[in-house]
């Protein structure tokens, strides 16, 4: 393979419009999920990996599906707009095609999978956690998990955890936690103003490229970014575009707030979600055991509300008794 030269540069502007994609401000590591094997173990050790790099003159089909993969992680609401349903792509919260270490990296995740969800109560598999992407945080519909489309987003995040052991985690994943602070959607509405609304819009509903924050063509009500923590999250480490890092961790609660109380789409199903409980405190609905937290007016979604829902795996004893 040759590694990529003018198109990888071009593929990663793409993706740096559409994903808000950012320089990192220098700060300590405090990762939501901490590494669980403890460092090195059994030969891995994840200071030492490195991501591979992607070919631009793919050789083979599975290259070429890798290649396939990543535009459509970058593209993914013109490529695929029936199932699409807001004014995202998945690499609008996956920065820098799914390789920034504080929003929700990529690297590795297919060696994490199949895995067990509390929110889903049940063990998934990776196509299952892509179709929540869709469902969710893209407020669209589910994408055939036999489809070329799956595949090849599935060859691409396989491509980029090559050399992570199946079941070992790397230095970071999902995004750093936050402190514990109460936000204030007072303050927070005057610092969207001030540093959020020249890219995203005083209305919320993005501009080109810019993703839309709230409104019908924004994440639903089920996506993590929903949620008031995680969203300061992924504001205080990655916004604004050309200032990152500047928000303090109280600055960036309080944007939160005023965001994630904005009206969005619906999610449905999202009742049933956490179904043994625990679900996490700043969860913005009704789950088992949980009251919604600051729940925002819910809009009709865009797309065909059933192919929202991506069931639990179920056994063939039950569909064949």
């Amino acid at each position: 393979m040759r590694v990529v030269g003018r198109f990888a540069a071009a593929l990663t502007a793409i993706a740096a419009a559409a994903a808000c994609t950012l320089q990192e401000a220098p700060r300590p590591d405090t990762s939501a999920v901490a590494l669980q094997s403890g460092g090195i173990r059994g030969g891995w050790n994840p200071d030492a990996w490195r991501p591979p790099a992607i070919d631009s003159t793919p050789d083979d089909p599975l290259e070429q599906s890798v290649l396939r993969g990543l535009a459509l992680l970058t593209n993914t609401r013109d490529s695929l707009p029936a199932y699409v349903g807001g004014a995202l792509n998945c690499t609008s919260c996956h920065l820098d095609a799914g390789r920034n270490t504080k929003s929700a990296t990529l690297l590795g995740v297919f060696a994490r999978y199949p895995r067990s969800m509390d929110r889903t109560g049940a063990v998934v598999p990776i196509e299952d956690r892509v179709n929540y992407c869709f469902t969710r945080s893209l407020a669209g519909s589910k994408l055939p998990s036999d489809s070329r489309e799956m595949q090849d987003i599935v060859a691409y995040l396989a491509f980029i955890s090559r050399g992570v052991p199946n079941g070992e985690h790397m230095r970071a994943e999902g995004m750093p936690k936050m402190p514990n602070l109460v936000g204030d959607s007072s303050r927070g509405r005057a610092l969207f103003v001030d540093n959020c609304a020249r890219c995203h819009g005083s209305d919320g509903s993005g501009m080109g490229p810019i993703p839309a924050v709230w409104g019908r063509r924004s994440f639903s009500i089920g996506a993590s970014m929903a949620r008031q923590e995680r969203a300061a999250s992924f504001i205080r480490h990655n916004m604004p575009l050309d200032r990152p890092g500047v928000l303090t961790d109280q600055e960036a609660i309080d944007v939160a707030a005023f965001v994630t109380a904005m009206p969005r789409p619906d999610s449905p199903g999202k009742e049933r979600d956490y179904p043994n409980g625990g679900a996490p405190a700043d969860t913005p609905y009704d789950t088992k055991g949980h009251k919604a937290f600051r729940p925002p007016t819910l809009l009709p979604r865009v797309t065909n509300p059933a192919a929202a829902i991506v069931s639990a795996p179920v056994s063939v004893r039950a569909r064949n008794p």
